[in-house]
């Protein structure tokens, strides 16, 4: 049995902290995964500029609510699961994912949790477990399911590793520079033919 494992955003919906910084105009907010490797130290760094504006989850919530899944995302994911068990691997939240998982068909959805006080004002985050897409790959692997996973950013590079087959998707120059034994890919109709190659099953477009 194979399964396919997808990030989130910058592969199937665009990268939430980039257009809640659009919308603020704070261009700190633009940093995510690609730029620094670090998780912890990214989100600390979020919820410090979150605290020191006085910004809120439902403020950003009203920037998600108003996004839509890149375009050809939903196709996509319905031509995948078409051929293969699918689910996707976040570091997002499940207080930000909703809306947008709901346009994407709710595939399942394995990520973190916001801690939110009575007042809205984000202080804290729950991570599911340290390493979590290498560790759920991992996991997937002990139950006997061969795993293709596609990613964009640093912190999808252990999950590829993992799988038996990693393939990188809308990834910037520097994580293609520093994982050249990932193919990089920049488009669905490729990315099909990437998961089809890796597939150990005759499938078709």
């Amino acid at each position: 049995m194979e399964l396919a494992c997808l990030d989130l955003e910058g592969v199937l919906i665009p990268e939430i902290w980039i257009a809640f910084a659009e919308e603020t105009g704070i261009e700190e907010l633009k940093a995510t995964t690609r730029d620094i490797p670090d998780y912890d130290q990214l989100m600390q760094q979020r919820l410090r500029i979150l605290d020191q504006h006085g910004l809120t989850l439902p403020q950003i919530q009203d920037t998600i609510s108003r996004l839509s899944p890149l375009d050809g995302a939903v196709e996509f994911v319905d031509w995948l699961r078409e051929r293969f068990q699918l689910i996707i691997l976040s570091d997002t939240f499940y207080e930000f994912a909703q809306p947008l998982m709901r346009q994407l068909g709710f595939p399942t959805l394995l990520c973190h949790r916001l801690e939110v006080d009575a007042s809205g004002r984000i202080v804290g985050y729950t991570l599911r477990q340290r390493d979590p897409k290498r560790q759920s790959v991992r996991a997937l692997q002990l139950l006997n399911y061969r795993v293709i996973a596609a990613g964009d950013s640093y912190n999808d590079t252990t999950m590829l590793t993992q799988a038996e087959a990693g393939i990188l998707f809308h990834a910037p120059d520097n994580v293609i520079r520093e994982f050249p034994q990932f193919p990089a890919v920049h488009s669905y109709a490729d990315l099909k033919k990437a998961f089809l190659a890796a597939s150990n099953r005759e499938l078709s477009l």
